[in-house]
This record gives C-alpha cells, structure tokens and sequence, in this order.
C-alpha cells in the first residue's frame, strides 16, 4: 500500500525504511546507488510513560534523529505486529479483508484492513497497519509505502528456498511472540504466529507444529531469527528437542552492510525492505 504526494524532486539513490510497533521502531537508510545501508538506528519507547500516545513517542524520537527529517527517493514503512494472515491468490476477494482474519485475531468492525500482494507466489498478505502511527508519517516525511512486515519476511523466506525440496522451518523470534514458517523450494506449507511467555511455551508450539506437518525433529532442519542468540534459554530448549538447530544465513545480506551477524538476524527484515 502507499500514501502518495505529487512532488518531484531530483534522483538521490537514497532510501529509508521504518519498522513500526507499539513499544518502538527501528528506520535505516540505503544508498541505493551502490546498494548499502550507511546508518541505522532502533529506539524503544519508555514503557514508564503508560499515559503518552503513540504519536508523542514518534514525535520526541523524531527531534533526536536528524536522518528522518532528510530528503529521501523512497520511503518504506513496514508495520511489525501480528495481526496478519496469508490467502492464497484464487480463494481471495478483496471485499472480505476482515474475514481472513477473524480466526486468528480478534477484529473489530471499526478495524482497517489492507493487503499486500505477492506476486510471484501467487498470494496476498492480509493485515491491520497502525493507522496513527501512518497519520503521524504521513505528517512528518511526506508520501511513503507501507507493507507488513510477514510479507518481506515470507517472500524473502521462499526466494531462499528456490531448489531446495527439503522442507524447513524457520522460527522469526520477537519479544512476546514468534512466526513459524515451513518452506519447500519456494512453497509456503505453514505461516502462524504465537504468543508466549516461557521457554516450554516456545517448544510446545515447535514440537506440535512438526507433528502436524509430520516432520521428525531428529531430521528437519530448524532456522532461527530475530532477537534470539545462543545464550538464550528459548535457543536451550530447542536444541535439547530438535537436532538440526541453526541460526539463518545472512551472509549474502552482511555484504551490504557493516553489522554483525546478530544485528543482521535481529534485523533481517528491515535491512532487506
């Protein structure tokens, strides 16, 4: 989806990307001349201010980043939460947004739907955007295009997977919940997101997972991303239930950047938006 203005202004070969949630956002900016990202940053919101609007925090965070008050060719919004689901192509209709998701979220009727379309896989992502937080950008960096951020993830998820006919799952871990995605060379087999609280919570949603798709933990391979790392009591319990545990390759994606391999699986989304 995009909120557009009409203004032309000269090539730059410059990009920003936000990633936008509740508790805080992440933006990033590429040349895209010679296809790097120069800078990026995260801020977390303080959880303390329980009475401060959204907007407020985008506002305050705004004045301390002088890279979102820049000039930029392009600007993409991606909204992190877990609101969405996936439809494929022929079972879609776009009058019945809410109805995709009304079993896997709790929607109400004031609720805006949107989609974004995944071409090359035949399928279209289906989600609630932060409709403030896009009023707010609207108001503060112009025109922009916005996207969930399950869909850059599934669709870079399945480019990986092109001739690769063994079925794998990789786990997106964020703070609070996760996405399970079970790929075969360019196939979506699985897709859903899971709240939890405990390391055994984390497993049990894995270990069923797999029997349901009747794949046996001593022989899937199991691909994790997002914020966990090896000294994680999440990353402990996987690798005591499942053999074959590893973290997601983002080596091609560290060449265009100059952060560590845990900021480039912490941050795969953004840095590849």
């Amino acid at each position: 989806m995009a909120f557009q203005n009409t203004n032309i202004t000269s090539k730059l070969y410059k990009k920003l990307s936000i990633q936008v949630s509740l508790n805080g956002f992440s933006f990033c900016c590429f040349d895209t001349l010679n296809d790097r990202i120069t800078s990026f940053s995260e801020i977390k919101f303080d959880s303390s201010k329980k009475t401060t609007k959204i907007e407020d925090h985008f506002a305050e965070a705004f004045k301390k980043h002088s890279e979102l008050k820049d000039t930029y060719d392009d600007i993409m919004v991606i909204h992190n939460n877990n609101l969405s689901t996936f439809v494929p192509a022929a079972l879609f209709d776009e009058n019945y947004l809410g109805s995709y998701l009304q079993y896997t979220t709790k929607v109400f009727e004031t609720d805006f739907f949107t989609y974004d379309e995944i071409s090359n896989y035949q399928m279209n992502a289906v989600y609630i955007p932060y409709i403030n937080i896009n009023n707010f950008l609207i108001d503060n960096v112009g025109s922009f295009d916005y996207k969930h951020v399950n869909s850059i993830l599934v669709e870079k998820l399945l480019e990986a997977s092109k001739n690769n006919d063994d079925k794998k799952m990789i786990v997106n871990f964020n703070p609070e919940h996760f996405e399970i995605i079970v790929v075969e060379n360019q196939k979506l087999l699985l897709f859903n997101s899971f709240e939890y609280q405990t390391p055994e919570d984390f497993i049990y949603y894995l270990l069923f997972t797999a029997e349901q798709l009747s794949l046996n933990p001593e022989i899937f391979p199991l691909e994790l991303l997002g914020t966990i790392n090896k000294n994680d009591p999440f990353y402990a319990i996987a690798y005591k239930y499942i053999r074959n545990v590893s973290f997601l390759d983002v080596s091609a994606l560290q060449q265009k950047n100059n952060f560590s391999t845990a900021e480039n699986q912490k941050h795969y989304i953004l840095f590849q938006s």
